[in-house]
């Protein structure tokens, strides 16, 4: 009995996701594993450093080193990679294919190897230009910070190629779990070596976290044939499809210099700010949470719905009812959740990062910041969808044109919070959601006169009760909390704690199905129907519908 358990069990890890559903739930159960070890992380972090300098350089010491990887390698993976390898598979020449992922993972490793000596060499230099308000002793620290980290990048780098191609042959439990197990390393570093090293451990567990996510990948690249021979040969370029796909390189790479360069510049303001380290503390703990259901609800459903979008970019009736259906989807689900945060942030905050080297006074800060990122989340999430509707499409450059007039204005206005009104983190955040909003509208707009029109009547009307739904949940949720908090809980106590939160997200939650119910919410009634079948999950998974490569499954 345990041998065939075992044998079920790795034949489910090591099976193909060979429909959009499928593969869709297991992008999302990795997720959402990820972000557990993450958040297992953080509290781990605030248990041990608190809310201090320390630990704020630590996490701007990360930023140069993740700027030069989604530079270098991000773009080329998503744009170039998994396209070439995917169609080459698709001719039957693996060969070909392998001879590829060798060629580009090599030349990867020189370029970005090539940058990580510079970097190395000049790393104090750059850390000051980065955050200009740290002391000379913070800029020590976080120089030796980032120079450990590169090494770390160098081997994520390798990783990534892996869970490329494993992408590429439909497999998606195992790169998922292994980029969860990215902070699994980071976690045992921390906890094993933060009394001999203090915040270095961190910085150490990035090396191991890397090594992690490379050795739990190998044992399936090696059973699909892969060995790594690189040749250096670019004949591989002379294909025209393969021109055409790097044609789409630069837009994608240079729309992600602008965010990441966003990202640096936040680095920049923060520091002028009094206490530096332990305002950056607090903008990435509100950040972690915030960001959370975007990760989970808006790039599962954008992921899951771009191969059915960019198939129907010749049929665009058909384009535009999908890509409704799914703003509608992604919309039913972050606005309750948007309200969620908002309501409940200082509970939240407390669960998470609760411990007793994390104070009140850092745990209030980081409930407002949160509650300023929440605002904003159905924009980020939309932002998602849509900018898979443009690429769907074959254009790159509206998104990045968008992308960087909205980076620009979020960046100016932080500069005017802090500078001229003297506000404090929050305002981070505060200009982040309105740059956020500003740049799903315009995508919006332009997506909208690209495609001719969606049908904004049925839009407006599922959009006016799916928020008057929201609207309702807010109060429901904030009564409870109030009364439990004031009338029967001692929240002084972590059990009670996780009671009132839980107690008041069931009724607010559940008011709010039931409304969206009541309102004939399309969304609402499929839900209500998956409740009732969820006994019957693997036969939904598996039923006929589109493929991940555009083809049907038999019923």
């Amino acid at each position: 009995m345990p041998k065939d358990f075992l044998k079920k069990s790795i034949s489910l890890i090591l099976q193909r996701q060979n429909n959009i559903l499928s593969a869709a739930f297991v992008i999302m159960a990795t997720i959402i594993f990820s972000q557990v070890l993450g958040l297992i992380r953080q509290r781990l972090l605030a248990s041990i450093f608190g809310a201090s300098n320390t630990l704020g350089i630590y996490f701007a010491s990360s930023k140069m080193p993740e700027f030069l990887f989604q530079l270098i390698i991000a773009g080329a993976l998503s744009s170039a990679f998994i396209p070439v390898f995917s169609d080459f598979l698709a001719k039957g020449k693996e060969k070909e294919a392998h001879n590829v992922a060798s060629t580009l993972l090599a030349l990867s490793l020189i370029i970005f190897c090539i940058f990580a000596v510079f970097l190395f060499i000049f790393a104090h230099g750059i850390s000051a230009i980065l955050a200009p308000g740290f002391s000379p002793e913070q800029l020590d620290l976080m120089t030796s910070l980032t120079r450990i980290i590169i090494f770390g990048e160098i081997i994520f780098i390798v990783g990534s190629f892996l869970s490329a191609m494993l992408q590429s042959y439909n497999h998606f439990f195992i790169p998922g779990i292994a980029s969860s197990l990215y902070n699994l390393g980071i976690i045992l570093s921390i906890l094993f070596l933060h009394e001999t090293f203090g915040i270095y451990s961190a910085a150490y567990g990035v090396i191991l976290g890397a090594l992690i996510f490379v050795l739990a990948q190998v044992p399936l690249i090696r059973k699909l044939g892969f060995s790594f021979r690189p040749t250096l040969s670019l004949d591989f370029i002379k294909n025209s499809a393969v021109m055409d796909i790097f044609k789409l390189i630069w837009p994608r790479t240079l729309s992600i210099a602008i965010f990441q360069l966003g990202t640096l510049v936040t680095v920049t303001l923060v520091s002028y700010l009094q206490n530096p380290g332990r305002n950056y503390v607090i903008l990435d703990f509100a950040q972690t949470l915030a960001f959370a259901p975007v990760a989970l609800i808006g790039q599962s459903i954008a992921q899951a719905a771009f191969p059915v979008l960019s198939k129907e970019k010749d049929r665009l009736s058909d384009f535009k009812v999908t890509f409704m259906t799914s703003f509608t989807q992604l919309l039913y689900l972050i606005l309750p959740i948007s309200i969620l945060l908002l309501v409940l942030r200082i509970p939240l905050v407390r669960l998470v990062y609760g411990a007793s080297a994390f104070d009140w006074d850092a745990t209030v800060l980081t409930g407002r910041t949160l509650a300023f990122f929440s605002i904003s989340l159905f924009a980020q999430a939309l932002s998602y969808l849509t900018s898979r509707g443009f690429y769907a499409l074959h254009d790159t450059k509206t998104p990045l044109v968008i992308g960087a007039i909205t980076t620009f204005l979020m960046i100016i206005t932080s500069a005017i919070f802090i500078f001229v009104y003297q506000f404090g983190i929050e305002s981070i955040a505060l200009a982040f959601s309105i740059g956020s909003i500003l740049n799903f509208l315009i995508m919006f707009i332009f997506l909208d006169i690209k495609v001719g029109g969606f049908d904004k009547k049925t839009f407006l009307i599922n959009m006016s009760k799916i928020s008057l739904a929201s609207f309702f949940t807010a109060f429901a949720l904030y009564v409870p909390i109030k009364l439990l908090d004031q009338l029967v809980f001692d929240t002084t106590k972590t059990v009670n704690l996780i009671l009132l939160t839980g107690i008041s997200s069931f009724i607010g939650l559940s008011l709010y199905l039931f409304l969206t119910w009541l309102f004939n919410v399309k969304e609402a009634t499929m839900f209500v129907l998956l409740f009732k079948r969820i006994g019957d999950w693997r036969q939904i998974l598996k039923k006929s519908e589109e493929t991940i490569d555009g083809t049907r499954l038999n019923p």
